[in-house]
């Protein structure tokens, strides 16, 4: 039996990745029912959307003491928003919450190899707490 029929016969949907000549999974979503892109990423423990891009998903931001660190920076500033809708190929999500920080430097690295604009990461939070299995082989992962 195929992956994607065991997967999709327990309630799984199947949602296209994209990927990056960076070696990124990417997926497009609806974020407050305005499009973006997102890099899907295990390795980061919270879903995050870039400062610089807060204003095209309509987010409102309330402080945070919190202070991100990821591949390439640290202690950065960040801030939260609560309360929002994020739709991936017709799989909602409601009140979900992202921490706001600058991924500038994520896509000032990307850009070197690949157009794409990253609006925001999926991160381990998210994919925790929708089962997701990712197919590599295929370009895809599924969500419950």
């Amino acid at each position: 039996m195929q992956l994607r029929n065991l997967l999709e016969g327990k309630g799984f949907q199947r949602i296209v990745l994209r990927k990056m000549t960076t070696g990124h999974y990417t997926c497009r979503v609806k974020l407050n029912a305005k499009k973006g892109v997102f890099i899907i990423d295990t390795g980061a423990s919270s879903s995050c959307v870039g400062f610089e891009h807060a204003g095209i998903f309509n987010l409102t931001q309330q402080q945070s003491d919190v202070i991100a660190a990821g591949a390439g920076d640290s202690n950065m500033k960040t801030a939260l928003a609560l309360n929002n809708v994020l739709e991936l190929e017709g799989y909602l999500t409601k009140n979900i919450s992202f921490v706001l920080f600058d991924l500038s430097h994520v896509n000032k690295a990307i850009s070197k190899v690949d157009p794409t604009i990253v609006h925001g990461i999926l991160g381990a939070d998210y994919l925790k707490k929708h089962s997701a299995v990712i197919d590599y082989g295929r370009n895809c992962m599924y969500l419950k």
